[in-house]
């Protein structure tokens, strides 16, 4: 167990900013929760998914507290086009946020999640990650590059303890929890239905006759951030793809775990997001990764190989 003082400046204020949207929109939400008023708005930028007064209350606001510490930045939140801040042309840092995750359960009380990661240009990566849980007692889950330019993960409760993530027993496939956003009928949960072998492998009994493989659902970046914490051992998403805010801020929390993501082809996915210009950042935002992210390299190889993929 470590203290939040032991984070550099710039993730300590993060983490401070994304603990103060969540005390904030939470009475919100649990309002539209039993008044059944959800705020549904129509999405203009992706007419597939569910947008709310909320998502946009929350993008305004991360806009305005985060532009108390940082000077200049760009601004790439899923629901806007990125826009430069400040009074840099070009600044170093873009902060890539997701407003509200999940906010179809949000809204219901259920479940609600939201990403803030700050990207430098000039060193193509990541440098603080932070992914807040609205509500569940594990409220932060932050990564940040330190002085020594080693990557460390924590995780912080609503109780002020914070803890340390990296990988702890490695399980095989047959005996792990691994989830996937099967939420959708069409588009993910009867292709993941489809997966025979990675069905059969997961149902393998042990010397015992015991069954201990699992398949749950999961949820954008606070899925990574459960296998950087040991709670799941892998996350599969094969069918359509994670867009940028649902995977690169929980990637950097992984990957600072000591975890791996890898592409379908079982390449690792690099944290260069490629996020260059204005244009670069746009064109990343449009752009959806197939991936499989696991506490250790072994596992991922092993869900891969089971996988019936298209050729």
């Amino acid at each position: 167990m470590r203290s939040a003082a032991d984070l550099p400046e710039l993730a300590k204020r993060t983490a401070e900013v994304v603990e103060t949207l969540i005390l904030e929109i939470r009475p919100k939400l649990m309002n539209a929760a039993f008044s059944g008023n959800s705020g549904e708005s129509e999405n203009a930028r992706h007419s597939d998914n569910f947008l709310s007064v909320h998502d946009m209350w929350m993008h305004d606001r991360y806009r305005e507290l985060i532009s108390e510490y940082i000077d200049s930045f760009v601004y790439a939140s899923e629901e806007a086009d990125p826009q430069v801040i400040g009074n840099e042309s070009d600044p170093d840092l873009c902060v890539l946020v997701d407003p509200l995750d999940t906010s179809e359960l949000a809204v219901r009380g259920l479940l609600g999640y939201t990403h803030v990661m700050i990207y430098s240009r000039t060193l193509a990566r990541p440098i603080v990650s932070v992914v807040g849980d609205i509500y569940h007692h594990v409220r932060l889950y932050v990564a940040a590059r330190h002085a020594d330019g080693e990557d460390h993960a924590y995780a912080h409760t609503t109780d002020g303890d914070c803890y340390r993530l990296g990988q702890r027993v490695t399980r095989g496939l047959s005996e792990s929890l691994l989830t996937n956003f099967l939420m959708r009928p069409g588009e993910r949960l009867l292709p993941l239905s489809r997966q025979n072998r990675l069905i059969g492998a997961l149902d393998r009994p042990d010397a015992g006759g015991r069954r201990r493989g699992r398949i749950g659902v999961d949820f954008g970046s606070v899925s990574l951030c459960h296998v950087a914490a040991g709670f799941t051992e892998g996350v599969l998403e094969f069918a359509k793809g994670f867009a940028i805010w649902d995977l690169a801020p929980g990637h950097y929390i992984l990957h600072s775990a000591g975890g791996i993501a890898l592409d379908l082809t079982g390449d690792p996915i690099s944290l260069d997001y490629n996020l260059n210009s204005l244009s670069d950042i746009s064109g990343a935002m449009d752009r959806r990764q197939k991936f499989v992210a696991a506490g250790t390299l072994g596992l991922a190889q092993e869900i891969l190989s089971h996988l019936d993929l298209p050729e």
